[in-house]
């Protein structure tokens, strides 16, 4: 049998075809039409910063726009003057780039547009780098050769990005990670920016900014879709994607990471193991969890849940809450915590949509709103759950810039009861008197009001507004 080799033409060929703008200036139409995230704004002076050189490295999980995103940033600088040629997009996992370093792609596309000898102003786009073995000490190698090149490279396995980020980028890579839709990204997305008010109240001794609505009932519907579909770009915005999330959100963004990634990169043998961890996770997100619990019902070890748990923190899918006591003192030892979904849409691609109604809805609410928290990397949430004196919870819990006391709290609902029946937050009253804070934040369906009880200000605010409002604050402060 005679075995084909691939030619260099071949390698030409497939990068100029992976470059289309170098014969007409233009990206190709199916990602001009798709309007930019807002992230984009943040994204783009980083890669159009040439005096200092370092590499972007923009990780993020599946299916939030990262190719997108490169796209539109490549229209950008042509747009901004920079010459078609001197842009360089290469996806390595493209077959026949297989074995190919990505020096020698460089030197490829060099060739390919007849500027061999020319070392300067080049914008060089490596898309999912995380399939070339020893990416990181190659690219600082780059970054270090040509100093007239900007390199940008992203990857979806962002647990090994990262990691490997830090370990070999010291001074040569700027991270940039481009979370999931946050429901401020998805309203505008969809255009429904006339939905939303600008408003104050007064909060911590100071105007804060809020945000208000003019029909909370269609937000309202817009709120539950988000939570059901709204965590990735092209699931929001194609009712054909949503009538079968779980084709698409759980074969192409759940299973390659469960069954692809995470076990390549970490040498997991039982991913059925993973699999039926993440899927109880999924399903329960927002409920307390022990490891003692954990590796009971699954019949896994203790250290092995701890291993797994941080695989899928690192990959972006779970993030851990831990749990603060009623004097707002951190555990010495985790015994118990929070795990919330990063996204809730990946509960509704697991099983099925929920609706308003649904027993499920309370719990997603809460996924959605700590989800937009996530969100700000340097600000990291709690929770506080007590047994002394009957026990008690409260959702949310800010501790002030020391790490010290707490600062804010806010509990977290799908219903209006609360509102007119306040002596039942009682866990709520028992930790703001504990720690001398005047004033919470309480969630509701669609009642916005201010209630003074025993001097403390409880401010009633649509879960839905409240989850747009963090979602906003994050991207104006990021």
């Amino acid at each position: 049998m005679t075995l084909f080799e691939i030619t260099e033409e071949q390698i030409l060929n497939r990068i100029r075809f992976e470059n289309p703008w170098w014969k007409d200036g233009k990206i190709d139409d199916f990602y001009d039409s798709m309007k930019r995230r807002l992230y984009f704004s943040k994204l783009f002076p980083l890669i159009n910063n040439s005096k200092i050189k370092r590499a972007v490295v923009l990780m993020g999980p599946r299916r939030v726009g990262k190719t997108v995103m490169i796209f539109h940033a490549i229209q950008k600088l042509i747009k901004n003057g920079v010459d078609p040629k001197k842009i360089f997009y290469l996806s390595i996992e493209t077959p026949i780039f297989n074995g190919i370093g990505i020096e020698e792609l460089f030197n490829f596309c060099r060739k390919a547009v007849n500027k061999e000898d020319d070392l300067k102003g080049f914008y060089v786009f490596f898309d999912e780098v995380q399939y070339l073995k020893n990416w990181e000490v190659h690219l600082k190698s780059l970054v270090d050769s040509y100093h007239h090149v900007k390199f940008i490279v992203s990857g979806s396995a962002a647990a090994a990005l990262k990691l490997k980020s830090n370990e070999s980028g010291a001074g040569r890579f700027t991270d940039f990670t481009l979370p999931p839709l946050t429901f401020h990204e998805y309203i505008h997305l969809k255009g429904l920016e006339y939905l939303i008010e600008a408003k104050e109240i007064k909060w911590q001794g100071a105007l804060r900014k809020v945000s208000g609505t003019n029909d909370i009932a269609i937000l309202n519907e817009h709120f539950l879709n988000y939570i059901n579909f709204g965590g990735y770009p092209e699931v929001s915005l194609s009712t054909e994607i949503q009538a079968n999330p779980g084709r698409y959100i759980k074969s192409d963004i759940i299973d390659k990471v469960l069954l692809r990634d995470l076990p390549s990169l970490y040498g997991i043998q039982d991913v059925q193991e993973l699999n039926s961890l993440f899927t109880t996770i999924a399903f329960n997100s927002g409920n307390e969890f022990s490891y003692d619990k954990l590796s009971a019902s699954s019949g896994v070890s203790k250290n092995t849940i701890k291993k797994y748990i941080s695989y899928l923190e690192a990959a972006f899918l779970i993030r851990v809450v831990n749990r603060i006591d009623l004097s707002g003192k951190s555990f010495k030892r985790a015994h118990f915590f929070k795990i919330y979904l990063t996204n809730p849409s990946l509960r509704s691609a697991l099983f099925s949509p929920i609706d308003g109604s649904s027993k499920a809805m309370g719990n997603m609410v809460e996924t959605a709103i700590f989800s937009q928290w996530f969100h700000r990397y340097w600000h990291t949430p709690y929770y506080a759950g007590w047994k002394a004196n009957k026990g008690g919870e409260v959702d949310i819990v800010g501790l002030d810039r020391n790490g010290l006391k707490p600062a804010w709290a806010v509990e977290i609902k799908w219903t209006n009861r609360f509102h007119k029946q306040l002596s039942e937050l009682k866990s709520l009253f028992n930790f703001l008197a504990k720690n001398n804070l005047s004033e919470a934040i309480v969630t509701t369906v669609d009642v916005t009001d201010i209630i003074q009880v025993k001097d403390i200000d409880f401010h009633f605010m649509p879960s839905s507004l409240y989850c747009y409002t963090i979602g906003e604050r994050t991207f104006e402060i990021d």
